[in-house]
């Protein structure tokens, strides 16, 4: 596949075969996607070919191989014009994204507490395959949450206020269905509320290294050596069952529209469709479930924090990078609306822009970065001239399989390694910690480099790990 470097940090794949827009790669040459094992970029040429997709199939510099989509994949497509949503470029962990919270309270005073600190947490913080959640809910009032998000949690007593207004979309996604959402998923949410899952998921105990702008991370509430706790998790079994539903039922309907996809695990239908509008309405439901889980887990980890060293901790901000969502772009010198996937990529809104709590205006939204276990996260922010829709990395990206990463070092080494560096490591299975080895992924600082390098964003903060809980 033919692949042109127009900047250090822009390469493009040119229409060919049935595309309708070029493939664009925010990346340097050394983030590039390897084609002889990973297929990323033919995964960004067959999005390109969705009908109704506009300006390029773009992919982020943490982008690899994904389900339909590569991870790191966005597409926008015209809604007035054909526009399809597709299940498979939202993920099966929809609103899967990263909460970060900032403690009263700096490293060197946490280090006294932190392993009475890292053990309540390893006991608090549900997480694994199956297990259970926090709060244990009712039919009744799952179908709140899925109605109303960390809203429902924080009017139940699970939270303030002000972590709503530091919540992506208020902590609630209007046009939830809870009636497009399968028996099925629900049964699966029904004891996952406050769980943190498996894989890649994780609590980190972390502490600020290094300010880059210091009016962005005044107004984010960060500060040198700042104890913070980030949360990386979503939706757990009832997101990935909403998204299998929805791919069988938009398979099986694309012809009656006319449509052909290269991968069916590109199924999709018109947004302006029964089958286009009701994936979205069970997807903001799923996507209210990630806000509220993320929520129980932020009031556990305050529970544990300020029992053993009496400070508290605030919601810096909380937001998603596995989305489909509805926007107004310009396209072509004209206003449209489109529907914007963002798999495995993040929203970074630039400083003044209307959907941004006022005391955020003037300096954009934060965006979270995780980074692997041992090495930093970041804290991001959009800028004005932001490209594929205002939006960035959202972590290190994968470079080798999870099968591959546990074939090359055990977890008890890597834990032992982790802690001879500092980093208290509490871990669900030694075979999860391996297949989260830091080797598996891309160096986070290369990707935010990239990143900032190729317009999508600026850095705002540099974090590392003190101590990490793993799914």
């Amino acid at each position: 596949m033919d692949i042109i470097e127009e900047t250090p940090y822009r390469y493009r794949i040119p229409r060919h075969g049935e595309m309708r827009v070029p493939g664009i790669i925010f990346a340097s040459k050394d983030l590039l996607p390897e084609s002889t094992w990973d297929g990323a970029l033919e995964q960004i040429a067959n999005v390109a070919t969705l009908p109704g997709i506009v300006q390029a199939s773009y992919a982020m510099p943490d982008v690899h191989w994904g389900y339909g989509f590569p991870i790191g994949g966005v597409a926008a497509t015209d809604i007035a014009h054909g526009g399809v949503v597709s299940p498979g470029g939202v993920g099966f962990d929809i609103s899967c994204g990263v909460r970060l919270l900032a403690a009263d309270l700096d490293r060197a005073q946490l280090a006294p507490y932190l392993t009475d600190v890292m053990d309540d947490l390893d006991t608090a913080i549900p997480r694994g395959f199956r297990r259970g959640g926090i709060w244990q809910v009712s039919r009744t009032e799952l179908d709140a949450i899925l109605a109303d998000g960390a809203a429902h949690a924080v009017a139940r007593g699970h939270g303030v206020t002000r972590d709503l207004r530091r919540c992506e979309d208020g902590g609630r996604v209007e046009g939830a269905r809870t009636e497009h959402v399968g028996a099925r998923a629900s049964e699966r949410g029904l004891a996952q509320v406050g769980s943190l899952g498996s894989g890649n998921h994780f609590l980190e105990v972390q502490a600020v290294a290094e300010i880059y702008d210091e009016p962005a991370a005044a107004a984010f509430g960060l500060r040198v050596d700042q104890v913070c706790v980030m949360i990386h998790c979503g939706s757990r079994g009832l997101g990935h069952q909403v998204c299998g539903d929805y791919v069988q039922r938009m398979d099986a309907v694309m012809a009656r529209y006319g449509i052909n996809v290269p991968d069916r695990q590109l199924a999709c239908a018109p947004v302006d469709s029964v089958e286009g509008r009701d994936y979205l309405a069970a997807m903001a439901a799923a996507t209210n479930f990630a806000r509220a889980n993320r929520q129980l887990l932020t009031e556990a980890v305050r529970h544990v924090i300020e029992a053993r060293t009496g400070a508290g901790l605030h919601l810096v901000y909380d937001i998603s990078h596995n989305l489909a969502t509805l926007e107004t772009h310009t396209v072509d010198g004209r206003a449209r609306q489109l529907c914007v996937h963002r798999k495995g990529a993040t929203r970074a809104l630039p400083p003044g822009h209307p959907a941004l709590p006022s005391d955020l205006a003037e300096v954009g939204q934060p965006t979270l970065i995780p980074g692997t276990m041992g090495t930093a996260s970041y804290v991001l922010t959009g800028i004005t001239a932001g490209h594929a829709f205002h939006s960035t990395c959202h972590g290190a990206g994968r470079t080798q399989s999870r099968h591959a990463a546990a074939r090359t070092v055990s977890g008890r080494t890597l834990r032992a390694e982790l802690e001879q560096h500092g980093i208290a490591v509490r871990g669900a299975s030694w075979k999860g910690l391996a297949e989260e080895a830091p080797a598996a992924y891309k160096d986070i600082t290369a990707v935010v480099s990239a990143s900032e390098g190729a317009g999508l964003c600026r850095k705002v903060a540099r974090l590392v790990p003190v101590g990490v809980v793993k799914g």
